[in-house]
């Protein structure tokens, strides 16, 4: 369905503060967002939203799971140029975004049991493949989703992950929103924030990402950070029925200067596993260079 050219909140933030009105990134969201098909899937007592580009089109299928706190926005400097080459299914996950909660927010394998679940629904037949595409917690949830799958899957790539518990370079403490926040200083503590965990360049901060980072915020239920710290995605990687793959950002502020950890992990579940490094780039990797992740990933899609 295709409601409107204008961005479509499904799902009401749950703060009562108001986000500063910005009607320019709203607009640059909604123009991405204006071709594609809303799906919903169960969860909880509620639904799993997908927005899916591409829809019947004979494309082969690519599927993004978004980080924490976060939502399909995580994605929107890549959807254009890879729905020209795929059908691309973006998730929010149970309990962020327009998604609602998953029956057990705190329970990893009960999130992926749902996404699973979910996931056959839209591909119903075990020839109906798909490739898996998760940034940071999008990567946990991936792994906890690919262990309920079948031939379905046919990669996974795992972008900035964590769950590994491996060695992680202390970061400056990120500020926590408050509800008697001035609109100035909401704008100004999701600048900063974005600026310890997600970006590199705080140049590349700009107004949709402010944006992005204020909707997602106010609107998570699930709550990462209890799994990002722990070791579940390297627990549960092995079940994974399909090759997987690593790409971080050179100075992701989850991983550096420890990444060579992350590849010596990936391939000790799979020695052949490839791993890329995008230059000059942070965590949000695919929105800092879009450009050279979208190469980057296509090239291991293809491969």
């Amino acid at each position: 369905m295709n409601d409107s050219p204008t961005m479509r909140i499904l799902r009401e933030p749950r703060m009562d503060h108001g986000i500063p009105p910005m009607p320019e990134a709203a607009a640059k969201i909604g123009a991405v967002e204006a071709d594609a098909e809303i799906l919903r899937t169960p969860s909880g007592e509620g639904h799993q939203i997908w927005r899916v580009w591409g829809l019947g089109s004979g494309k082969p299928n690519l599927v993004f799971f978004h980080g924490g706190y976060g939502s399909w926005i995580h994605w929107i400097r890549n959807v254009p140029y890879f729905k020209q080459h795929f059908t691309v299914y973006c998730a929010d996950s149970p309990g962020l975004g327009d998604s609602d909660p998953p029956p057990d927010t705190r329970n990893a394998d009960s999130i992926g049991e749902v996404i699973a679940n979910g996931l056959k629904q839209l591909f119903p037949s075990p020839d109906d493949r798909f490739d898996l595409v998760g940034f940071s917690f999008g990567s946990i949830l991936g792994g906890h989703t690919a262990q309920f799958m079948d031939r379905r899957l046919r990669r996974f790539v795992l972008v900035g992950a964590g769950g590994m518990g491996l060695s992680r370079a202390e970061g400056m403490p990120m500020s926590r929103f408050r509800r008697d926040m001035t609109h100035a200083e909401f704008t100004e503590l999701a600048r900063n924030n974005l600026g310890i965990l997600m970006l590199r360049d705080r140049a590349e901060i700009d107004d949709v990402a402010l944006l992005m980072q204020m909707l997602n915020t106010t609107r998570a239920v699930t709550r990462s950070r209890i799994f990002a710290r722990e070791a579940s995605l390297a627990k549960v990687l092995p079940k994974c029925p399909a090759p997987i793959a690593g790409i971080w950002g050179e100075f992701d502020s989850t991983g550096y200067p420890f990444l060579h950890e992350r590849k010596e992990l990936l391939q000790a579940i799979q020695p052949d596993c490839p791993f890329a490094i995008v230059p000059d780039a942070g965590h949000w990797v695919m929105y800092e260079r879009p450009d050279a992740f979208n190469q980057t990933l296509h090239e291991l899609l293809r491969s």
